[in-house]
């Protein structure tokens, strides 16, 4: 089942996307919530035949596909050729940090470069959005609680990230810098999390193109890992690393993205996006 959320932004509804592909809105039927999200509420709209909702015709703006998310939660490092591109090592554990929540955004909405910013760069990631709460799980029983995966920009500033102090949290969070969607894929559908491939084009070149079976760290043991020392809540999601071919990356030297970049991925069964890259404009 894919779910999503459509409509201008801060006035989003429920939606689904039917076997042919077509969005229907979810009328009458509560918004993509965090309490949606347990295997009975999801059991709930699976039995709902598509057939019976309003179909929605036209271009639609999608957003975030799940309201109400706590904690953006993301791993860095973790696969091995990222790593290496980075000149760092294989990291003995999972790598954490934090997207702001302040970031999120539609999957197709503009992304903001920040203000003086010359090194803002990409990064096509699968996200996991967690169903269930999660404390001290173990790694058998991660992916119980997984509701589904999504497509996720992990949009960086790498002088924020990495000349600023030793903290990644302030590259990763700036106004636009986590477009997520365009849809929840619910985790019966998409199955292995661990065979899917992800793509990123720059301006129609192809920069990333690589398969989740090459990361360091399984889904299943990012889940265990951070339910150790934290509480995972229905509607957080977890971004959980890029594959190698980032700006800060290319040979023989590191290029970023300027306002006119277009930037457009997907990964396998989740969907794609595509983002105009935008000056930054003081408000009002």
């Amino acid at each position: 089942m894919k779910l999503c959320r459509f409509g201008p932004s801060g006035q989003e509804q429920p939606g689904l996307i039917d076997a042919q592909g077509r969005l229907r809105a979810l009328a009458g039927h509560a918004d993509i919530t965090p309490d949606m999200l347990a295997p009975d509420a999801l059991a709930r709209l699976a039995a709902i035949d598509p057939a019976t909702l309003p179909l929605v015709e036209g271009d639609v703006r999608y957003g975030v596909p799940v309201s109400g998310t706590r904690q953006f939660i993301a791993i860095g490092l973790n696969y091995a050729d990222h790593a290496a591109e980075s000149n760092l090592p294989i990291p003995q554990e999972p790598v954490v940090f934090n997207k702001w929540v302040s970031c999120l955004q539609g999957p197709n909405d503009p992304v903001v470069i920040p203000r003086d910013s010359i090194k803002t760069d990409w990064e096509v990631e699968l996200g996991v959005v967690i169903g269930t709460r999660a404390e001290y799980v173990a790694e058998a029983d991660a992916l119980a609680h997984v509701a589904g995966y999504c497509v996720i920009n992990d949009v960086s500033e790498r002088a924020w990230q990495m000349e600023r102090g030793a903290t990644w949290d302030k590259g990763k969070g700036f106004p636009t810098f986590g477009p997520v969607g365009p849809w929840l894929v619910t985790a019966d559908e998409v199955g292995d999390p661990q065979a899917l491939t992800l793509w990123l084009d720059v301006n129609g070149k192809r920069v990333q193109d690589g398969s989740t079976k090459t990361m360091i760290f399984t889904v299943a043991q990012i889940i265990a890992y951070c339910s150790q020392f934290m509480t995972l809540e229905p509607g957080d999601i977890i971004t959980t690393g890029t594959p190698p071919g980032v700006g800060f990356g290319q040979k023989p030297e590191p290029w970023y993205l300027k306002a006119g970049d277009v930037v457009t991925l997907g990964i396998e069964k989740l969907g794609e996006q595509r983002q105009d890259f935008v000056a930054w404009a003081p408000r009002g």
